[in-house]
C-alpha cells in the first residue's frame, strides 16, 4: 500500500506522442492486456497518483477518448523531453511519474515499488536499466526541482532526459527494479513477437 506522503502532490503521465517509426505501427495503441496501452498505463496510474494525463501531439488530440485529460505537446520535435517540460509548464508546483508506452510488461507493482522509494529531496526517483544498468528516464518520478535541471539543458539544444539523470548524479535515486522484466521495451515487431511469448508464459 502506497503512503499517502509518497503519493502526495504526484502526478503521472503517460508518453503517446512518438511516431512509433521502428514498430512500424502506433505502439500506444497495441492491446497487450486487452486495452490500448495508453489507456491500460493511464488506468493504472489512476489508482497510484493524484492525477494523470496522456500526453501527445496536437493532431492526435481528437483521437484520445473524452474520459481521458490530454496535454498537448507545447515544445514540438523534442520528444520525450518536451513532454516533460509541457508538464512542468503546466503544473510547476507538482511531481510528474513519466512513463513510457513502449513498456507493455510494466505492472502496478512496478510503478508502487518506484513510489515507495521516491525521494522528495531528490530532483528524480529513478530505475537502473537491467540493460545497461543507465537509469530509465521514461519510467521516472521526476520531483519540481527537476524543472530547472531540464530547461538547462534544453537551452543547450539537448534534449536527452537521460542526460538530465546523468548530469544530475548527485541529486537523482536510483533503485533496483524489483521486476527486471516489467522494464522490458518493445520498440520494433521483433521485440513485439518476443513480448506475446512472454505475456503467454506468464498467464500459463
Amino acid at each position: 500500500m502506497i503512503s499517502e506522503e509518497n503519493r502526495k502532490g504526484l502526478y503521472g503521465l503517460v508518453l503517446a506522442g512518438g511516431k512509433s517509426t521502428r514498430m512500424g505501427s502506433d505502439k500506444t495503441v497495441m492491446t497487450w492486456h486487452g486495452q490500448e496501452q495508453r489507456y491500460y498505463l493511464a488506468d493504472m496510474l489512476g489508482e497510484l497518483c493524484e492525477d494523470v494525463f496522456i500526453s501527445c501531439r496536437a493532431e492526435q488530440t481528437h483521437d484520445i477518448a473524452n474520459n481521458y485529460k490530454v496535454l498537448t505537446d507545447q515544445v514540438e520535435g523534442k520528444g520525450p523531453l518536451g513532454a516533460i517540460l509541457t508538464a512542468f509548464n503546466t503544473y510547476p508546483d507538482k511531481a510528474w511519474l513519466i512513463i513510457a508506452s513502449d513498456l507493455p510488461l510494466l505492472d502496478e507493482e512496478t510503478i508502487s515499488w518506484l513510489i515507495d522509494n521516491r525521494d522528495p529531496n531528490c530532483i528524480a526517483t529513478t530505475f537502473e536499466s537491467p540493460h545497461d544498468s543507465l537509469p530509465e528516464p521514461l519510467i521516472t518520478i521526476w520531483e519540481p526541482a527537476a524543472f530547472e535541471a531540464i530547461q538547462s539543458l534544453f537551452q543547450e539544444n539537448i534534449s536527452c532526459p537521460r542526460k538530465v539523470l546523468m548530469r544530475n548524479l548527485e541529486r537523482v535515486k536510483i533503485i533496483k527494479p524489483n521486476n527486471p522484466q516489467a522494464l522490458l521495451n518493445a520498440n520494433t515487431p521483433d521485440d513485439a513477437a518476443q513480448v506475446i511469448k512472454l505475456i503467454q508464459h506468464n498467464h500459463s
